[in-house]
């Protein structure tokens, strides 16, 4: 059997793979010369100097607890952006949970209004609806955070779960009707859990997203790691900001990239496990 990667396009001969090879290398040293420039800019403009020092041997009488532990990872980190979004997170999927039986309930009367609630919802960006809940209902800083991430990534996940059950094949769900099952029952044992594991990856993305979508809060004054680390460098001196910013834009990476990991080993174990469900299937069908 040939190649897959050969079925839509000729593999390419000794000529072309040497061309290859020479503009990766070319791209290569272009990357490394564009970061030595930029280095070198950083250098004369005296950035390295003892401006770092703020991060491990900080002045005014504070510690490296007072900065990283006490500041930057638990007053910032954990009491405010993981609190906000493991709140948000169940919230926002109950609420999409709702949104997506209602738009695709065979109720027209009821399917209709919650699409354009959907897409009203899915229209507004994520500070106006955090800035709704804080100047109109009044909540406290931490709820009206909490409210626009829900808002917002409700709609958005229930349009991935219906696209996921758009996927999936229509006969299934006819299936389930057939042998007897409720509306509801086809929904949650046949329909939701296959447009889940389809849609896992855009679920997993936006996720990362509600996490991100925390450090909008600093405009309402919310005290997440952004917050945090602006406090800090008014505290230390404007010197001190480059810093402040690393660290803050470090700690945003090593969170995203592990959630992003944990959202790929668990989407490597379901779709394992579907294969495990399916092989029987396809033993007999070979039969």
């Amino acid at each position: 059997m040939s190649d897959v990667s050969t079925v839509l396009y000729d593999a390419p001969g000794p000529v072309t793979r040497r061309r290859q090879r020479l503009l990766s290398a070319l791209a290569g040293l272009l990357i490394l010369a564009i970061l030595a420039w930029g280095l070198y800019a950083m250098y004369r403009n005296d950035i390295f100097n003892d401006r770092w020092l703020v991060l491990v041997d900080p002045p005014r009488g504070q510690s490296v607890q007072n900065v990283w532990w006490d500041s930057l990872l638990w007053g910032g980190l954990i009491q405010g952006t993981l609190k906000a979004a493991a709140l948000a997170m169940p919230l926002a999927g109950l609420l999409a949970l709702v949104l997506v039986i209602l738009r695709t309930t065979p109720r027209r009367a009821v399917r209709t209004p919650t699409t354009g609630l959907i897409e009203l919802f899915r229209g507004l960006p994520v500070l106006v609806l955090m800035m709704f809940g804080y100047f109109v209902f009044g909540f406290s800083p931490f709820a009206s955070v909490v409210f626009g991430l829900v808002i917002y990534n409700a709609a958005i996940v229930a349009e991935i779960l219906r696209a996921g059950l758009s996927s999936i094949a229509k006969g299934q769900g006819e299936a389930g009707l057939a042998i007897g099952l409720s509306w509801f029952q086809n929904f949650f044992i046949i329909m939701l859990p296959q447009a889940v594991r389809v849609m896992l990856p855009s679920l997993i993305a936006q996720l990362v997203v509600l996490l991100k979508d925390t450090s909008i809060g600093f405009i309402i004054a919310y005290h997440e790691l952004l917050r945090a680390s602006q406090l800090n460098y008014n505290f230390f001196g404007n010197e001190s900001r480059l810093p402040f910013f690393v660290a803050t834009l470090a700690i945003y990476l090593t969170l995203n990239f592990t959630l992003t990991r944990v959202a790929i080993v668990v989407e490597r174990r379901l779709r394992q496990r579907g294969q495990k469900v399916e092989k029987p299937g396809a033993r007999v069908a070979a039969r």
